[in-house]
C-alpha cells in the first residue's frame, strides 16, 4: 500500500461550521516527520525526558537519523504549523529489543519499535497522547509489513501503554545508565479503523 493510499488518516482535521468533534481542533494536522522536523523534536523530547529521567530516548543526531531513513514511521502532530506532539519508529527484526535497536533500522522488518512519543509541555493533560498513540496504531494498520509494535518504558508508564492496547513482555534487556525499562508489545492486524462520518 503506498504512502497517498494512507494520506486520509494523515491529512488536516477540518470542522464544519457550528459542529466540532471530540479530540480535534481546528487546524490540526497529522503527518511524518521529515529531518528540517528535528529541532522541533529534539527540543519538546529534551524537556519530557531530561526533567524526568535525565536521559534522552534519542539525541539530535539520532533524531535526524530516523527521519532521513525512515520518516514514514514517525508522526507528528502540528496545530497551527506548530509540532505539539510526535512519534518517532524504526523497523525492528527481532523478537525482543537489544541494544542495536537503539539505533538501527532493519528495513526488512516486521516489527515497528516506538523510539519515543513526546508531548509539548503547554499541551500536556489534555489528552493528546493517547490520541497521537490511537492515531499511530491505525497508521500503522496502513503499513502491509508491519505485523507489531513494541517499546520499552519506566515502570511508572505500564499503564498509560496498556490503555493503549500494549501488553507487557518482561524486563527489557536494555539499560541506560541506572535506568531499568520494561519491554510491551502491541500486535497490529487488519485494516485501519475509520470513524462513521470521519473527514480524514
Amino acid at each position: 500500500m503506498s504512502l497517498a493510499t494512507t494520506r486520509p488518516f494523515l491529512g488536516p482535521v477540518l470542522e464544519s461550521p457550528g459542529r466540532q468533534r471530540r479530540h480535534t481542533l481546528p487546524a490540526s494536522e497529522f503527518r511524518p516527520l521529515n529531518p528540517q522536523d528535528a529541532i522541533s523534536v529534539f527540543e519538546i523530547e529534551r524537556e519530557a525526558f531530561i526533567s524526568v529521567s535525565g536521559e534522552c530516548p534519542l539525541h539530535l543526531d539520532e533524531v535526524r537519523h530516523f527521519l532521513t531513513l525512515c520518516p514514514e514511521l514517525s508522526l507528528g502532530w502540528f496545530e497551527q504549523g506548530r509540532l505539539v506532539a510526535f512519534i518517532i519508529g524504526s523497523l525492528w527484526d527481532e523478537d525482543r529489543l537489544d541494544t542495536d535497536a537503539l539505533t538501527l533500522h532493519k528495513p526488512h522488518g516486521h516489527t515497528v519499535h516506538i523510539h519515543v512519543l513526546a508531548v509539548h509541555r503547554t499541551f500536556r493533560q489534555q489528552g493528546k497522547g493517547p490520541i497521537l498513540m490511537w492515531r499511530y496504531q491505525q497508521y500503522l494498520r496502513c503499513l502491509p509489513y508491519v505485523r507489531r509494535a513494541v517499546l520499552m518504558c519506566e515502570d511508572f508508564l505500564v499503564p498509560f501503554y496498556k490503555k493503549s492496547g500494549f501488553k507487557v513482555v518482561g524486563p527489557c534487556a536494555i539499560t541506560v545508565a541506572q535506568l531499568t525499562f520494561i519491554e510491551m508489545q502491541h500486535a497490529i492486524r487488519g485494516h485501519a479503523f475509520v470513524r462513521r462520518n470521519s473527514q480524514f
